[in-house]
């Protein structure tokens, strides 16, 4: 298992392979934990990068429903209240939903009511508020949740690493993704020219260059 601040050096380095001129807008979506940040913003900075960091959209949704569980007792109230304030977030009003959250949990502390949804709430929404910015991420066509790659995860890697009964080595599994990835991207073609001419480099061209000099 690697540490977060490790997973982040790998990633930005992996994404500096595909963009080493730092041309395009990278976008980080994240869970919103403080570490997590911390790395990424740490790591952005030692390598001279913008990045755009949005909290995923789904964990945001999590924490209002566990907000709504204090402010409603039953459906469909809960599922209203939901649905009002995602709407609201998704336009760009932040920080009016901050603002409301607070003015709720000061009350219910007023009517001395536990609310530790509401609370939890609050707090993340406040403190996520600089990347909750999905009214701007939508409308350049930028991701806000993570379930794309979930769901690529599951067909690239799941669909075929965990069938029954298989067992695989860390380089054998890594090599099995690598070629489904390139065969789903509609690569294999340029992929497969790419491979022949570096095998005939390495095992012919290489240990025979000698003779063929004197032949020419």
């Amino acid at each position: 298992m690697h540490s977060t601040a490790a997973m982040v050096t790998m990633l930005f380095g992996q994404a500096e392979k595909r963009d080493p001129t730092h041309g395009r807008r990278w976008i980080v979506l994240v869970d919103g934990a403080n570490h997590q940040l911390e790395c990424l913003e740490r790591e952005a900075a030692g390598r001279g990068v913008d990045i755009d960091i949005i909290v995923d959209f789904m964990h945001v949704l999590e924490y209002l429903w566990k907000a709504a569980e204090d402010l409603h007792p039953a459906q469909p109230a809960r599922a209203a209240f939901v649905q009002a304030t995602a709407r609201d977030l998704l336009e760009g009003h932040a920080p009016r939903v901050v603002a409301d959250l607070h003015a709720y949990q000061r009350a219910r502390t007023e009517q001395d009511r536990s609310a530790p949804g509401l609370e939890r709430a609050a707090a993340y929404l406040k403190a996520k508020q600089p990347y909750l910015n999905y009214r701007i991420a939508l409308t350049l066509g930028r991701p806000i949740a993570s379930g794309v790659i979930e769901g690529c995860c599951r067909y690239l890697a799941k669909d075929r690493l965990d069938v029954t009964g298989t067992r695989w080595s860390l380089p054998g599994g890594e090599a099995v993704l690598l070629l489904r990835a390139v065969i789903t991207n509609g690569d294999f073609e340029k992929y497969w020219k790419f491979h022949v001419q570096r095998e005939y480099q390495r095992t012919h061209a290489a240990l025979y260059q000698e003779q063929l000099d004197l032949a020419a």
